[in-house]
């Protein structure tokens, strides 16, 4: 595990906190703890944690509309949230309504009774997703463009944009020295177009996942992309809302949006 991870832990039983403080800490975590929700959230604002446990606290509820807040919140959503529910027997109290359940966002879940020990490969492994980054090369001739993508994908934590460039052979070099997980490619540009730098790009390393950003039909697209080897395609007009799901996606290998899995199969 990362030494000096800032972990913040929220719950109202002293025991269970000291418990799970006393593991982290011998993991050279450093743990902050908070016991109601309002102290939570305070905690979130001025101690930055990379990571969250967030256990139970009365009244029942507040865990619920705690953790909606921060799924919610631009600045916090891509924090690593672990909950931990109360015991079954304990829930009329202070746990999770079904329904509540039903709409859970968290990466993790458990109940109580849990030791830390149970805990300690759940976090570490949560942490070790946290603290990796998606490369990623920006390939389109407008410069606005490329800097609004930028900004947007600055303020999430697990993306790293490495580069920029403004046509398709420029995007080539740049691969080849950047190394990047994904690009995301502009079709039409001089030089070299989007698709033909796609080809190279694919065929030279297999490694670096295209994600085709494009003005057009998006059934056409479909086809075109496949057939330069890329992983997917977003229309630039939902940039904005799909570009992050995209990135992820197509950089743990998988085709985005999912449909083009099927063209994939069938084309």
């Amino acid at each position: 595990m990362k030494k000096n991870v800032k972990i913040l832990v929220i719950d109202d039983e002293p025991e269970f906190t000291a418990d799970l403080k006393a593991a982290l800490e011998a993991k050279d975590c450093r743990v902050v703890t908070a016991s109601n929700s309002e102290q939570a959230q305070e905690m979130v604002h001025h101690e930055k944690p990379e990571l969250i446990i967030l256990g139970t606290i009365v009244p029942r509820g507040d865990a619920f509309r705690l953790h909606l807040w921060l799924k919610q919140s631009p600045s916090f959503n891509d924090l690593p949230l672990i909950v931990v529910d109360a015991p079954l027997e304990k829930r009329s109290i202070n746990g999770w309504f079904m329904e509540e359940g039903l709409q859970l966002l968290a990466e993790d879940y458990a109940s109580k009774p849990i030791d830390s020990s149970s805990l300690m490969p759940r976090i570490e492994r949560l942490l070790e997703k946290a603290i990796s980054r998606i490369k990623v090369l920006i390939v389109d001739d407008h410069a606005v463009l490329r800097e609004g993508i930028r900004a947007l994908l600055n303020l999430k934590r697990d993306i790293e944009v490495v580069g920029e460039a403004v046509d398709g052979q420029d995007a080539i070099e740049k691969v080849r020295r950047l190394l990047p997980d994904v690009v995301l490619m502009d079709i039409v540009m001089p030089v070299m177009n989007g698709l033909d730098a796609t080809k190279h790009i694919c065929k030279e390393c297999p490694q670096t996942k295209v994600l085709i950003l494009t003005q057009y039909d998006e059934q056409e697209n479909m086809f075109v992309a496949k057939q330069v080897g890329a992983y997917g395609f977003i229309a630039k007009k939902v940039v904005s809302s799909d570009l992050i799901a995209g990135i992820r996606a197509v950089s743990a290998g998988r085709y985005f949006p999912r449909a083009f899995a099927y063209v994939s199969a069938n084309w």
